[in-house]
């Protein structure tokens, strides 16, 4: 561990789901129609052959774990389950007749229920809600279907029901096991009832468990971050997701302030729960991937980091591409690669807007061509940990090139006059090389808190 480099690049930055990032986005300049000819243009350029990939927010939770960022509203009222469902399959027709109108069948590559907590719904909720969605669509070949299972509320029924749906993937929230950190996120849950999820999805037949676990929570010591991973490994799930906590109570008010500043680990002390939890899994089997993720050797993630298949959108880091990326519900992001756009971000506002008979978007961004190249380098670099400039935009590389000499010297990427490549001591800070390629951010510096640390 390099303190010095830490302490220097230990700055304020995206975690790269888009470029341009959110705060970012020409809201001015975009427009609910111009998002529908875009959508239009991925529909008639890459439907037939790539597939599309859906994802579905699903916001209800049940308490609030102070941690979380997410957008998601607490409620013990399960009432509320079947009309947003409804809500949701309304929004799909009014994407549904953008496809007719160009005589497409939707093929349906991906989908992912997120939130809030998928399994907050009801089992035969969730049913009607896929069932429906399905009826719809062409199923590709080879679909990736997934979705994200709270430890404390998802039944053997769930995981049977979504299974029998063509379900092959499914992600546990474990975050920590210790209890003081438990309480102090709100977020109880013994690591018993976590080895029982697992070992049912394991016995009907999933083909990938994931868990999330999250460095940097308030009292984390490395003796507690060892003890969860130490226990997690034993249940041996396929891949894990090993996020660093993201301190932005500037952005999610209240939730994120169950604790005291003074309880973080923060720099160094942070860092090293990251680069020691890696040494550890390492030792155990896995490799890491990209950013933040780890795989055994016969997951799909690793098989498309071997294959140079990986792809990062606002769902993170996936095992295939697809140019076209529907977001269903309240707040969900959708991306048809020219465009991004976001659905408004209360449930009422999201209901009204779709009884109105309108795609309930609220912002959104249309791509340049700048914007298209630097995202592709931005994906290059977080996907394959390498870049290649292109001479033909020479004007555009040119300065970005002039300014990553620096990273060069401290040893956190290897430059040519073409091509970069992040070094292994440079995987902690790709945050940082993907930032010097920034461009928006770097002509028009934040003057506010925006992103979290991005050591």
């Amino acid at each position: 561990m390099n303190r010095s480099l830490i302490s220097k690049y230990n700055v304020q930055g995206p975690r790269y789901t888009s470029y341009p990032t959110v705060p970012y986005w020409d809201e001015a300049l975009f427009s609910g129609e111009q998002w529908e000819t875009t959508v239009i243009q991925s529909i008639r350029e890459s439907n037939q052959q790539e597939g599309i990939s859906v994802y579905i927010h699903l916001p209800f939770c049940e308490q609030l774990c102070t941690f979380c960022a997410c957008h998601k509203r607490i409620t013990k009222q399960h009432q509320f389950e079947r009309p947003y469902i409804e809500t949701i399959l309304k929004e799909w027709q009014l994407y549904l007749k953008l496809f007719q109108e160009n005589n497409q069948t939707p093929v349906l590559k991906e989908l992912h229920l997120g939130g809030g907590t998928p399994t907050f719904f009801s089992p035969g909720n969730l049913r009607f809600l896929v069932e429906e969605l399905f009826a719809t669509v062409a199923i590709a070949e080879h679909p990736e279907f997934s979705f994200e299972g709270h430890p404390n509320n998802t039944t053997y029924e769930h995981l049977q029901t979504l299974f029998d749906l063509g379900f092959t993937r499914v992600s546990f929230g474990v975050q920590d096991y210790d209890p003081v950190i438990q309480q102090a996120i709100n977020r109880i849950q013994p690591f018993e009832q976590v080895e029982r999820v697992t070992k049912w999805a394991r016995e009907i037949g999933y083909k990938s468990v994931s868990h999330d676990l999250v460095f940097g929570l308030p009292f984390h010591t490395w003796e507690k971050m060892e003890q969860t991973i130490r226990k997690t490994l034993g249940l041996q799930p396929d891949r894990l997701a090993f996020y660093s906590y993201a301190h932005v109570p500037w952005v999610k008010g209240v939730g994120q302030r169950g604790f005291s500043e003074a309880d973080l680990p923060k720099g160094t002390e942070k860092r090293i729960l990251y680069e020691n939890g890696k040494l550890l899994l390492e030792e155990l089997g896995y490799f890491e991937i990209g950013m933040d993720h780890f795989s055994l050797v016969h997951d799909d993630l690793y098989l498309a980091m071997q294959e140079n298949r990986l792809h990062r959108n606002f769902m993170g880091y996936t095992s295939g591409a697809t140019q076209l990326m529907i977001g269903l519900g309240m707040s969900a992001i959708s991306d048809s690669w020219y465009a991004f756009a976001q659905n408004e971000k209360s449930v009422e506002a999201y209901q009204c807007r779709v009884e109105k008979g309108k795609l309930p978007v609220f912002r959104g961004h249309l791509l340049t061509q700048e914007d298209l190249i630097i995202r592709q380098q931005i994906l290059n670099i977080m996907c394959r940990l390498e870049t290649s400039r292109n001479s033909e935009y020479s004007n555009l590389f040119g300065p970005i090139w002039d300014q990553l000499h620096e990273l060069e010297q401290d040893g956190l990427i290897e430059l040519s006059e073409n091509n970069l490549k992040v070094t292994e001591s440079g995987r902690a800070f790709i945050r940082n090389v993907a930032m010097a390629f920034d461009k928006r951010m770097l002509e028009r510096s934040p003057e506010t808190q925006l992103f979290s640390s991005v050591v």
